[in-house]
Order: structure tokens, then sequence, then C-alpha cells
């Protein structure tokens, strides 16, 4: 745990396996776990967005599918569909975030995740997405829906310079640290990304809190 907790960046099974003087596979059987105990907690439900006075960055992304070859973009083959959002407070600065994986791309889905992880009373932006229509509710959450367009300017906006900012470290961290990217371990992926973010103001004290969830947590 003490080594998983102090990288910045996480760490593969590889170097973990070094460090703790182990083999690979027995590395990769210790690290799911933790990474599941950290997807446990962040899937809760006790902590939602928005009590932090400002609005919720709301954008759709995809991890993982094919590198060489084969269809690029939207549908492409692997590709694991999920949704990124960023609290940011009342002077803009982003607080929390939640990486959420997805079925698709469905108004279902994102008015589960309004349900289980955004306060009532929140203002969500968004880029305009039809899934996105299931955002507000009366009394719950108002939608702020900004067509963007395409191309590189879209991505630069400042409505979504946070969210934006949190995919492309999540992207660069998770394919940069693992070998392959299967749709069955995203969720994991996405939320040791979240434990670190959301708890990237306690740094003294983030080991001991993986230890304390993970003596909550049933065995897998």
């Amino acid at each position: 745990m003490h080594v998983i907790t102090r990288t910045k960046h996480g760490i593969s099974s590889m170097e973990l396996s070094r460090q703790l003087g182990v083999s690979v596979n027995a590395a990769w059987r210790i690290q799911p776990k933790l990474m599941q105990v950290m997807h446990e907690r962040e899937r809760d439900g006790k902590h939602k967005l928005g009590d932090r006075g400002g609005q919720i960055q709301m954008d759709d992304a995809y991890l993982g599918g094919e590198r060489n070859g084969g269809k690029r973009g939207r549908g492409a083959a692997g590709k694991t569909p999920f949704i990124a959002a960023v609290e940011t407070d009342e002077e803009g600065r982003p607080q929390r975030a939640l990486l959420q994986r997805v079925v698709g791309f469905r108004k279902t889905e994102v008015e589960k995740l309004r349900m289980r992880a955004i306060l009532p009373g929140c203002e969500v932006v968004s880029d305009g997405l039809s899934c996105f229509d299931a955002l507000p509710a009366p009394g719950q959450v108002t939608h702020l829906p900004i067509k963007t367009g395409g191309g590189r300017k879209s991505a630069q906006r400042e409505e979504f310079f946070w969210v934006n900012t949190v995919l492309a470290n999540v992207k660069n961290n998770v394919l940069g640290m693992y070998r392959a990217v299967r749709p069955k371990h995203v969720p994991r992926y996405l939320s040791q990304f979240q434990w670190r973010f959301n708890r990237r103001f306690d740094l003294k004290n983030i080991h001991r809190r993986l230890v304390y969830a993970a003596a909550r947590t049933p065995p897998i």
C-alpha cells in the first residue's frame, strides 16, 4: 500500500514487482485488489459532487481501443466509453473528479450518474451531446449545454478547461502505465486515478486512508 500510494502517477505491476521483490504475476495479483478497494470506496455514493459552490464540467470520452489498424473514433473495437466530471469551487479551481464507465452515451446512463453522484442544486456544463439532456431535473440540476463542434479549438474552451485537463492526464497515465487496457479493468484504472485526484490535498494521510478502506472492503 505504501509503494502504491507514494507514487504521483500510479505504478505498473512490473515496477511494483521490482520494488516488492516478487514476481510480476504476484504483483499483479496484489495490485488489482487494491485498485478494487479504491473502486468500491469511490462508488459508495457518500461523496457526491456539488458542495463546493462552483460548476461541474462534464464530458464524454473513450479509453483503450485498437492502436494499430482498425476503425478509429467512435465505435472502434475495444474502446470503453466513460463520462468525466470535474467539480470547481467559486474561484473556478478544480476540487474533485468523477470518472464513470458507462455502457454507452445514453440518457439512462447519465440519469443514473446524476442520481448517484450529483447533489441537488448544481449547475452542470456539458458539450451538448444528446445523452446529457437527461441532466436537468426540477429542483435538482441545472444544465448548461454548449455546442463546441469539433477540432482542437473546441477542446480549449474555458468552460471545459479542467475536465479536458483531467481527461488528458487520465489517458496519459493509464495508457502510459499499462501495456493493455482491457474493458474489464477500466473501472479500476479510472477509480485509481480518481482516488488520487480527490485526495491530492491530503497526501500525508492517503496511505492511512487506503488501509482504513481496505480493512472495510469485502475480499475479492
